[in-house]
Parts: C-alpha cells; structure tokens; sequence
C-alpha cells in the first residue's frame, strides 16, 4: 500500500457517515419516550418516520446532483450543516406534527451521505480498492446505530429527551468544519505524493471508458436500473431495523429503556461485520479469477442468502434470540448493500457518481417508506412476524434482478 492519504480521506468520510446515521437515529431509541410524551400511536410514528423519508427520497436525486455540481467538498459540508441544525431543532418539538416537520427537515438535509461518499470514494481510489473502501465508509451507518441507544438512552435519562437531540446535533456541527478543513479532491490536495497519486490513478483510464456522464444517459442505462431496483427491494429491511427495533422490543418483549440500550446496538455490531464482508468477499473472488463486477454480484446474493435469519424471528423464543436474528439481518443487509452501492462507483464515470448513486438512493427510499407505511397499518394488527418473511423475500427477489440485468463485458466479468 503506497502512501495512506486516501484511508485517512476515507476515515474523514467514515466519521461524517457516523455522526449522520446517530443523529437519525436518536429519533428511534428516543421513540418509546416521546410516544409517551406525545400520546402518539405507531400509526402517529410511522407517519413522523415517513416525513423523515419523504423528504430524504426526494432529495436523494437533489443531493447527487448538487455534489457533481458543487463538488464533494463544499457540498458536503453545506448539508452537514444542515443536518446539524435540523437534529438540534427536534427539541422545540410539542407533538406529532412539530415532530414531523423537523424529522422532515433532517431527511432533506441527511440524503446526502451516501451520495458524498460513493463519490468520494471514485475520486480517490482505483476500481480494486473500491469494494473495502466502499465498507469502511458503510461501516459508519452501522456505527452510528451501536452509539445511538447508550448515548441517547444516557441523555434521555440525565437530562431529558430534548439534550439527546441537542449533543447528537452539535456533535455533527463538528463535524461540517473539520470536512471543510480537512477534504479535497486528489487534483487539489498538498499532501498527496506522487507514489499514492500513481496509485490512484491505476485502472482509472480503462475505468472511464464508455460510461454515462449525464444524467439521461445515467438513466437510459441497462446497468443503473440494474442497481436501483435490487436497492428498491432491499432497502424496506434497513429502515425497519432502524426505526423499528427499538419499538418491536418494547411490543413483543416489554423491555425498558435501559434493556433496549443494552441490546438494540447490537444488530449494527453484527451490520459493521457485513460492511467489512462487503470489502473484502469481492477482493477475495478478484484475486481468484473473478471479474469486478462478477465479485459485487455474488457478494449481493451471499447477503440475500443470509435474510433468512431475520425470516424467522417470529420463532424466537426470547428478546435474546430475537436480538441475534437481527444480527444476521444487520450482516445481511450491509453485505449485500455495499456491493450494491459500490457497483456505482465501477459503472459510472466519476462526474456522474453523485447523481447515479443520489437517483438509485431515492428509488431505494421509495422502497422503505412504502414499507413503513405497511408496518403502520399492520403491526398493531398482524404483527411484526410476517413483516420480517416478507423482508427477507424482498432481498431474495433483488438478487434475481441484479443476475437477470446486470450483464458484464469480457474486461468486467
């Protein structure tokens, strides 16, 4: 490995992916707390969850566009600010339609995360190193989950639910200045030698040729339906882990706050394991003979294999086994959703990441808030269980696509 500059850049864009998914999840570990509070029923909260990923949708498609324009940089940091701001004004909320609002304004402002980071990711790494890179900076989703219970169960119990908003915020606010003072692309960056330039470089010529740059052309492609779709059918699996473990512990198992933040972190332990098998699996089948767009496809369909864990939560007989199932869930989803991220930074030129990655990221959303929506007009009535079969069969059906779309060249095989 010749020079570290660009795993450090990585480990900038890791802790911008934590902090954003902590403070979207403060919301769900403060849910049981605040329901109270607000005399709100799971239909009142799916609904505050879908204003969340109403605006997030929307400004998925938003986001990628305004990275490729304003570049990673200073786009970055506008809606890290953003975000920043929106967390902290979750404590002026009075009840279910304040709460929506400001849940609204942290979507809009949050969606560009991933966006940022696959394009990061394409300016300053070769195709090969891309899958571990892609990880590492997805570890960060997982992290900001494992922080979420402690912390905010500490705060809420301290200082009240209103400080578990106000120090999550002010810890991305942070944040926003040290990436504006610590990013910039490889062209621009003064510490960058010339052995790890050369590095960076390696493969991207090839890597170029022939890819879409615009975004009609990104949309005209066989391949971006390829990975949008198979994202549409996964992603309902990790916003119900998200938004929904926490409250299906205190459903079914009737645990209290302080046993929800000794458990609920675990799943996304288990998810940071996935990221890192999402690394390294397709580095593993590379140096074996396989392709690079071959390797992201059979680490998606190991992931969807692994689904069938979650499946049969239903069967568990405790909080503990129910818990280790969603592990294999967080693995799961992580698994198979950085190979699916990655493809994005392999197939399109890296003027277009952003917005390839920002439009596949609002069809995925589109996908999780249609299932929210499910889970408010069923769970009370149905239960959580067959929500769970019908997560695990999602996945199954989005290997199916990628196969059945994704066809590979003789240089990508």
């Amino acid at each position: 490995m010749k020079g570290k500059l660009r795993w450090w850049i990585i480990g900038l864009v890791t802790l911008g992916t934590i902090l954003n998914y902590l403070a979207r999840s403060t919301l769900s570990v403060a849910a049981p707390t605040l329901k109270a509070e607000f005399h709100m029923t799971i239909q009142d909260y799916s609904l505050v969850v879908v204003a969340f990923q109403a605006s997030y949708t929307v400004m998925q498609t938003v986001a990628g566009t305004v990275l490729d324009a304003l570049g990673t940089r200073l786009g970055f940091a506008i809606f890290a600010l953003a975000w920043a701001l929106a967390n902290m004004a979750h404590a002026l909320a009075t009840g279910t339609w304040s709460l929506a609002l400001f849940r609204g304004l942290l979507g809009a402002s949050e969606a560009a995360a991933i966006p940022a980071g696959s394009k990061a990711v394409s300016e300053w790494f070769p195709p090969r190193e891309r899958p571990l890179a892609t990880s590492v900076f997805q570890m960060g989703t997982s992290v900001g989950n494992i922080i979420a219970p402690p912390l905010v169960a500490f705060c809420i119990l301290w200082w009240g639910w209103q400080s578990a908003f106000l120090v999550t915020g002010t810890l991305s606010l942070a944040w926003a200045a040290l990436w504006w003072w610590g990013y910039r692309t490889p062209g621009e960056h003064k510490r960058l030698g010339a052995e790890e330039r050369a590095v960076i470089e390696s493969g991207k010529a090839q890597d170029g040729e022939g890819k879409p740059t615009t975004r009609n052309a990104v949309l005209k492609s066989r391949s971006f339906w390829a990975i949008a779709i198979p994202r549409f059918l996964a992603e309902p699996a990790w916003q119900t882990f998200n938004f929904f473990i926490p409250l299906y512990l205190v459903a079914v198992w009737k645990l209290d706050l302080k046993s929800i933040a000794l458990w609920a972190w675990l799943p996304f332990l288990a998810a940071d394991f996935g990221s890192l098998a999402a690394g390294l699996v397709p580095t593993w089948l590379m140096n074996r003979g396989a392709g690079v767009v071959s390797s992201r496809k059979i680490t998606m369909a190991l992931g969807a294999l692994c689904m069938i864990g979650p499946a049969t939560i239903g069967l568990a007989g405790s909080a503990g086994l129910a818990v280790a199932l969603f592990c294999i869930g967080g693995f799961a989803h992580q698994m198979l959703s950085g190979a699916l991220i990655t493809l994005c930074a392999d197939l399109f030129d890296s003027r277009a990441v952003g917005t390839a990655s920002g439009m596949a990221g609002t069809i995925a959303w589109i996908g999780g808030m249609l299932f929210t929506l499910l889970i408010g007009q069923t769970a009370d009535t149905f239960g959580y269980s067959p929500l769970f079969v019908a997560l695990a069969a999602l996945d199954f059906v989005g290997a199916l696509v990628l196969w059945a779309l994704l066809r590979t060249n003789k240089s990508q095989a």
